[in-house]
């Protein structure tokens, strides 16, 4: 009895070493349907504007609730053009600045000298309404669109970077790569200031360039919170492999 209590000390009194967890970074490249997400909000929005101020139109008998307003279809019209357009096309740095400024100060100096009236009474016939159930309709399904596509398709892929290595990989199917993070350039492209700042919150495209004899360049587009990401891949590749691990010591081993 005395031999069991004295063997049960040492071994709770025995050092247990966990190997620590290796730290990482996860690099998702989604799609332009990401920048998508005021379609669906501001649809959303103007749905409980319909449903609270919305007056009822009798159609072929049938009662729909519109909004008195023709601003809200002519907002949202104009809001989801200039998502397909700006999403498609890309004005990066300075070239963007000067589009939204220069797009703003047209906008106000038409208002300034009352052109905008103008412009609107030679369009008598200009009037875009839209129901309640269009708004409810249409967001909803671009909604779930760009829901699935984030949470799910644009998570399929992704880059795993540790120290020491980077990888590519997938959930279904096949194909992983592997690189050595020794030489390997990060580079952050320059910001499209209405895709990546406005609607992306923050977002950017990263440019990969490995070392090695097969030198190859990697386009990672739309990461989210790219700054941050990248100043956290700086910091792991500076970390060498075996700085990333303890030594394990089994329970009773010596320190």
């Amino acid at each position: 009895m005395a031999t069991a209590k004295a063997t049960g000390a040492e071994s709770a009194a025995a050092p247990v070493h966990r190997i620590p967890d290796v730290p990482e970074v996860i690099l998702y490249s989604h799609s332009s349907l990401f920048y998508w997400w005021p379609v669906w909000a501001l649809g959303f929005a103007f749905a409980l504007l319909t449903w609270f101020q919305g007056e009822k139109v009798v159609i072929e008998g049938r009662e729909y609730l519109f909004h008195p307003s023709k601003n809200l279809g002519v907002v949202y019209t104009v809001i989801f053009a200039l998502i397909i357009v700006l999403t498609n096309i890309t004005l990066r740095g300075l070239v963007s600045v000067v589009v939204i400024i220069g797009a703003l100060f047209v906008t106000v100096l038409f208002a300034y000298l009352g052109w905008w009236e103008e412009i609107i009474a030679m369009l008598p016939y200009l009037g875009i309404y839209m129901n309640l159930g269009f708004y409810v309709f249409f967001s909803t399904a671009v909604f779930l669109v760009w829901a699935v596509a984030f949470f799910l398709f644009d998570r399929m892929e992704f880059w795993r970077i540790r120290p020491g290595q980077m990888t590519f990989e997938r959930l279904v199917g096949t194909g992983e790569r592997s690189y050595d993070t020794r030489g390997l350039v990060f580079e952050k492209q320059p910001s499209d200031f209405f895709r990546h700042w406005i609607l992306g919150l923050g977002s950017g495209d990263l440019r990969i360039v490995t070392s090695g004899g097969h030198q190859e360049e990697i386009y990672v587009p739309n990461v989210l919170f790219v700054s941050h990401k990248v100043q956290e891949i700086q910091r792991l590749i500076a970390i060498k492999p075996t700085d990333a691990h303890e030594q394990v010591v089994t329970a009773g081993a010596p320190d």
